[in-house]
Formats: C-alpha cells, structure tokens, sequence
C-alpha cells in the first residue's frame, strides 16, 4: 500500500486560491445542474395548486422581499425626517421612486433609492443598492402597527466606516440575509473584486423553496408525458428533491434551514431535502445566545429551542401547529394547543395525559384572561428588531425558583413584575404540590459552569452523557468541556463520539482536543468519513497542526476531502470578517504566515473596528522582523480604533523600539 506524507497535502489543501475554491464549486454546481430540476416559479405552481398558492398569496414568505411599488411599501416617504446619533435622514419620493437620503459608507449624505422591501408586520425593512449587486439592510425601519420611523438599534453610535453602519459587512442584505427571503439565492462573491453578482430564481419564500425545483414535477404532472425518474438526480417518484407528505424530521429540518441560528457551509439556499447538519452548523446554547437555562436571549430563530422540547422528541412538527402556506396558526388562543393537550387527546401522540388543560382548574386564572393563555405561562415572548415579538419554542415549565437561584427569566414574572420570583415559586408549589418539575435542572450547572468551568466537570460529564437530555443542550456542555479538556476528560467522553445525534458527535470530537495528539488522531480518524458533514468539517477543524507523518491512503483521502469541505465552507464565507479570521487561526496553525498575513488585514478591511484582527496584522509584522510595516499597521490601527488600549499599546511599544 502507498503512504502519502499528510503535512504537505493539508498545507496545500487549506491554502488554494479563493479564485480557484471558487472556480472549484462554480464547475460542481454545473455538472449537478444538468439533472438536478431547474425552478419554475411559483406562478407555474399556482396553475395546478391554485388553494396552497391562494392560501400563500399575502403571507409572510409570500413578502419575505418584494420589489418596491405603492402596493409593497408601508413606509411614509411623504417628505419626513427622521433623526439618529445627529444624522437626519430624509424619506420621500421622485415621482414613482421611492428614497432615501442618508449617511453613505464614507459619511457623506448620500440619496438612494429603495432597492427592495423586505417583510409586511409587524415591522418592514427597506434594502439599499451600495454599488452594483450589492444590497444593504437599512436600519431605520418602519413600524407597521405603530406607524412610525424607528431605528433598529436605537442607543449605538455606528458612524459610517464602522462594521456595524447599515453599509458595513455586518448588515450586508446579500450575505446575511437574502438566503431565507428568496427562492433559489446564490451569493456569488467574488473576493477579488468584493463584489456580488447574487442571482435567484424569485424574490420572496414561493413553492419551491420548500418543496424544490419544479422542472421535473411539472414534467411528471404532464398528461401523457415521458417523465423518467433516471433522467434527473435527487428525486422523488413525483420529481421533488423532497417529500414532505413524510412529515417528521425531514419536515422539521426543511423548516430549520431559514429558523435557526447557523452558520452556512454553501453559498446560497441548500436543495430543499439538504439534511440540515450537511447545509449548516447549528449554534448550541452559548452564553450570548441563551440563557443559562437553554431560554432563549438574543434572536435564535426558534429550531435550537424546539430541539430542548419533549414536544420535539416526541414527534411533533412544525406543522402540527402552523399552516405551511399561510404561516399561521391552525386555530385560535388555546385550540392550537388542545389539539393535543385535552381530555380528548390526540392518537397520534398517544403518551400525552388525557385531561383538561385549558380551565382554571389547570391554569389558576380567569378563562379568557392573559394568564389562561397556553402560550403566555410555556412559550415567553421576547421582543427582537425593535418591535417583534418572538415566542421561545421550548414549551418548558415555568421555573422561577432557577430565577432566584441562577437569575434565568420566568414566565410568571413576565406578567406578575411587581412581585417577587420567590413568590411565584412559592405559588407554583401550592398550585402543584406534587409537580415532577421542581428537580434538579441542567441550567444550574451551566449557570456555574460559565463562571468556573473547571470547577463543574463531572457535572457537565454527565450532561453530556445523559441521553435522555436534549442533544443541543448534551452538546453545549461538550462545547464548555472542550475548552479545559485534558487527557482524561477526553477518554471519558470517547464514546460519545458514535452518539446517535451530530450534534454530540461534533461535540464530541472538539473534547477531543485534550487528547494526547497520537490518541486524538486514532480516534478522530473515522469520524473524517462520518456521513454527516458537519461532523466531518468538525473533525478536519481537530486535525489541524497535527504532526503526524503518514496515513493510509483512504484515510488521507478522507482527510482532503473533510478538509476541502472546510476550505469551501469558509471560501464561501470570504466576506465575513469572522470567516477571515478562522483563515488567519489557520495560517498561524500551519506557519504560513502570508496567508495569515493577508487573511486578518482582510478581515480589517472588511471590519476596520476588529481589534483582534489588527492586534494580529501588527504582531507578524514584527514577528517577521519587518517592524516599520508593524509600526504603520499599528498607526493604522489606532487612528481607526483610537481608544483601544491594546492597540496603543503595541504602537507605543514599536515607537519606543524606534
């Protein structure tokens, strides 16, 4: 058997043009597309499936991204005003233009305008075109119940230059956003230019952005036709790259692709039927992200608190509640939820208690009232973008002896915010005397475990263990594990790398870390080939900087193939100053220090306010010996984040070796 050295190859593979990665997936996407279906548009749908369109008509997705008119834009551009942090912002129109005068990138007033609309209530967004191709979200948005201008981000000074401006990186439409309101989106950056020439087969969420392409369904459906399934590739009987009639998990992650907190591995929308761990890497329940508890924080776009619910782990689906086509609910107040929880029951979730929920006897307050409604005491609201109200789909029970032990939120609280969360529990514990629910909760340990992870390892061992738990909140205590992993921890938790779940297999593989290297490669070695590809980016990530001289040729094999995934994924992400950053860690892991180089003052020139980055930029510079380029970065860097004492004093130390 032939040996191939590993070093040479992953420095090579990691570390191909960006031009080339991309030329690389332009020509895959090609030949895929000689027999995977081309979109139809949801007009062609609508010809045979004329209730699902009629019911889709107005809808959210139906208004995901419109294009501006008198019929799509709610905003008054009547000639109005509207000031943030001292810059006056004008809204009117040029006869039947619609626009904006405002602060542009380099902190000039500028006039767009509009270039798209973007949703319907209870807000809406309008989209800027920058420079050719390139859209940008517009953060002063009109309120569509309270009919007003308002500002996303009413106490933030983002001046123009900053990441963060409506025409940084951060807010650009095309990278962030597009995927989920368009049917079909690819990005199309090119980091040479640093432009965009994003295409898509509609604007908006229409038909075949859950259900697929359609060229080969509407062949299907031709009378007398020769549809043959062997002329097309990912098909079903009916020519979908996806059956949702199947329900369950297939339907579950379809929806997940635009609900979820991620990170993307390709350049634009999945093929509908794409498992959810191959298109993307789901966000666990970070610090920043949730609270300790797994309640929902900042805005996570509900699939990462479904996953911690029983409700999901039994079975229940999206649409089991929502119409898929109006994306609303099924029914009114409680009667979503009695559709389950009732004496009645539901037979198809036959573990379900049969008895009444909804009556004072089980809520403690007046039909009718706030606090009978299901959703108020399981489903707290949280309010996003402003004006939006967001409901945490974990359907947990109300906790608030965890709000006086580890300062999580309460539902009962929420409403009750003259009283005391020691009352509430007290409350709760006359009202269910023998509630099953006041045990020991995994909050506590990463309520602890934030603050001293060192000090809580058994206790997130056993998390991590427990199958019973969730597998997002099993993985979340992994990710902590991970960063004080040693030779031990790693060796408990071996096993856990054959989980059933992604999730905690791709968990599993980061303790690994703490292995000693010739263990950590043998026991990461097959997970390169897992059949998920989250897990197998996860494993190239932990073999980066390994020393090891051979392997067998399916093993490397499997290793530039993991490793080519995870280049693509980031070449794709070229214009995320985050994703730059990753690039920079992995040319100072494999000592390639132009790489590094020119990967974190990209990352800078996307984001000129990363300290991180520029702290990076100046420490080669003198780590190479070439001191004047370090000292210029360092003026750079300080004249651009000019209170940053970091950096001031990296500039002082070069002015003083001067």
């Amino acid at each position: 058997m032939h040996h191939f050295p590993l070093r040479a190859p992953l420095t090579n593979l990691l570390f191909r043009a960006t031009l080339i990665g991309a030329v690389l997936a332009f020509s895959a996407h090609s030949i895929l597309a000689q027999t995977i279906p081309e979109f139809v548009g949801t007009q062609t749908c609508a010809t045979c499936h004329e209730s699902a369109a009629e019911e889709w008509e107005g809808s959210h997705h139906a208004l995901a991204w419109t294009e501006p008119n008198e019929q799509t834009i709610l905003g008054d551009f009547s000639d109005v005003t509207f000031t943030h942090q001292g810059v006056a912002t004008r809204f009117y129109r040029n006869d039947d233009i619609y626009m904006i005068d405002t602060e542009g990138p380099d902190g000039e007033m500028t006039t767009y305008p509009v270039a798209g609309v973007v949703g319907i209530t209870p807000l809406q967004q309008y989209l800027i075109e920058t420079k050719p191709g390139t859209l940008q979200s517009f953060d002063i948005a009109w309120d569509v119940v309270g009919q007003t201008w308002f500002h996303l981000y009413p106490t933030q000074d983002l001046p123009a230059g900053d990441g963060y401006h409506w025409s940084g990186p951060y807010k650009n439409w095309n990278a962030r956003c597009a995927e989920c309101h368009a049917t079909g989106f690819e990005k199309n950056y090119s980091s040479e230019t640093k432009t965009y020439a994003s295409t898509q087969a509609e604007i908006g969420v229409g038909c075949e952005s859950c259900h697929g392409p359609g060229e080969a369904h509407v062949k299907w459906a031709e009378p007398d036709s020769d549809f043959d399934m062997a002329d097309w590739s990912k098909i079903d009987a009916t020519g979908f790259t996806i059956d949702l009639s199947e329900g369950g998990e297939i339907e579950v992650q379809q929806c997940a692709t635009c609900h979820s907190r991620r990170e993307p591995f390709g350049d634009g929308n999945p093929l509908p039927g794409t498992g959810f761990h191959d298109a993307y890497r789901l966000s666990p329940l970070r610090e920043t992200l949730y609270h300790a508890d797994g309640q929902i924080l900042d805005e996570v776009y509900v699939y990462g608190s479904f996953l911690q619910s029983k409700m999901n782990a039994k079975g229940v689906t999206c649409t089991n509640c929502h119409n898929p086509h109006t994306a609303e609910l099924k029914a009114e107040g409680n009667a979503v939820c009695t559709q389950c929880h009732s004496e009645a029951g539901n037979p198809d979730f036959v573990s379900l208690p049969l008895k009444t929920y909804d009556d004072p006897s089980h809520t403690f307050h007046p039909e009718g009232s706030d606090g009978a409604q299901c959703k108020n005491c399981h489903m707290i609201e949280r309010t996003y973008m402003g004006v939006d109200g967001r409901r945490d789909h974990s359907f947990r029970i109300p906790r608030p002896d965890l709000t006086y032990g580890i300062e999580t939120p309460n539902a009962c609280n929420d409403c009750h915010d003259d009283k005391s969360a020691k009352w509430a529990a007290e409350t709760l514990e006359t009202w269910f005397p023998d509630s099953e629910h006041r045990t020991r909760h995994y909050g506590q340990t990463f309520a602890s475990a934030r603050l001293n992870p060192t000090g809580n390892v058994l206790n997130l061992i056993e998390i991590a263990e427990y199958q019973s738990l969730p597998a997002i909140v099993r993985a979340s205590a992994l990710e902590i594990l991970a960063s004080i992993s040693d030779p031990e921890i790693a060796s408990r938790l071996e096993p856990l790398l054959e989980d059933s779940d992604p999730l905690v297999r791709e968990g599993a593989i980061s303790v690994q870390r703490g292995a000693p290297e010739t263990e950590r490669s043998v026991r990461l070695v097959g997970m390169l080939a897992d059949p998920v590809k989250s897990v197998r980016i996860a494993a190239a990530r932990n073999f980066l900087g390994m020393r090891i001289a051979r392997m067998p040729d399916r093993m490397t094999n499997d290793l530039n193939n993991a490793m080519g995934e995870w280049e693509d994924s980031l070449a794709v992400k070229s214009d995320f100053p985050e994703a730059q950053l990753v690039l920079g860690g992995i040319g100072l892991t494999t000592r390639n220090m132009d790489a590094a180089l020119a990967a974190f003052e990209e990352a800078v020139a996307l984001d000129p306010q990363q300290t991180q980055a520029w702290g990076m930029v100046i420490r080669i510079y003198a780590a190479l010996e070439d001191y004047p380029a370090a000292l210029e970065a360092a003026n750079r860097a300080v004249e651009t984040v000019p209170n940053d004492t970091f950096l001031r004093q990296l500039q002082s130390d070069l002015s003083n070796r001067e």
